[in-house]
């Protein structure tokens, strides 16, 4: 049972992966990137399978020669190991194509705010504001030139603090994105290679 269950989760990464490269578009750096997010993404279950694949076949065995079937396992288990250490340089080229996008972004998001906060300090704004106010009938009848502008002011003192607020947001956001890949996808990349070596040699050792 547990070996039929070994080799269901690793047929199971196979079909993932095939519905993937079935589309191969590898000259796009989009599908490079799909490709090898979907193999750390699945390859722990293939990991897991050849392990019950592997528990199984040494309590069946205990004391008697080693099975074929551990060579498969063997093989199965490099095989899996050399190709996360393929895709490393594709997951490092895909961190920092997202940190290049991200910085662009971020300091066009940063070129505005400093671009309304110049635009902030022109007399000529404040003044603009109270006229499309007295045209659109914001301030009350009895209102002062002083209580328009103050009022004008406040405004742009809001929109300028909801920029601020956007600018803040997407900088954590990308953060965390950034470090969720670096971190999950890079990194996980990096543990599944050690395990699965180690898996490939505790098969045949």
């Amino acid at each position: 049972m547990l070996r039929w269950m070994g080799i269901t989760l690793v047929v199971l990464l196979a079909l993932q992966m095939l519905a993937v490269v079935s589309v191969w578009q590898w000259q796009e750096e989009a599908f490079r990137q799909l490709v090898v997010e979907r193999l750390v993404n699945q390859a722990p279950l293939a990991l897991v399978g050849l392990l019950l694949m592997l528990v199984s076949v040494r309590l069946e065995n205990l004391g008697r020669s080693r099975p074929p079937i551990l060579w498969t396992i063997c093989i199965l288990s490099g095989l899996l190991a050399i190709l996360l250490t393929a895709s490393l340089p594709i997951a490092f080229g895909g961190d920092r194509i997202l940190q290049e996008q991200a910085d662009q972004q971020l300091g066009a998001k940063r070129a505005q705010l400093e671009q309304a906060r110049r635009q902030s300090q022109d007399p000529a704004l404040i003044e603009q504001l109270v006229r499309q106010g007295e045209a659109t009938g914001q301030f009350p009848p009895d209102a002062s030139a002083e209580q328009k502008q103050q009022a004008a002011r406040t405004l742009v003192e809001r929109q300028l603090a909801q920029l601020e607020q956007q600018v803040t947001q997407g900088e954590q956001s990308t953060a965390v994105a950034i470090n969720q890949r670096r971190i999950a996808g890079t990194g996980g990349a990096i543990v599944l290679i050690v395990a699965f070596t180690l898996l490939c040699l505790g098969s045949v050792l």
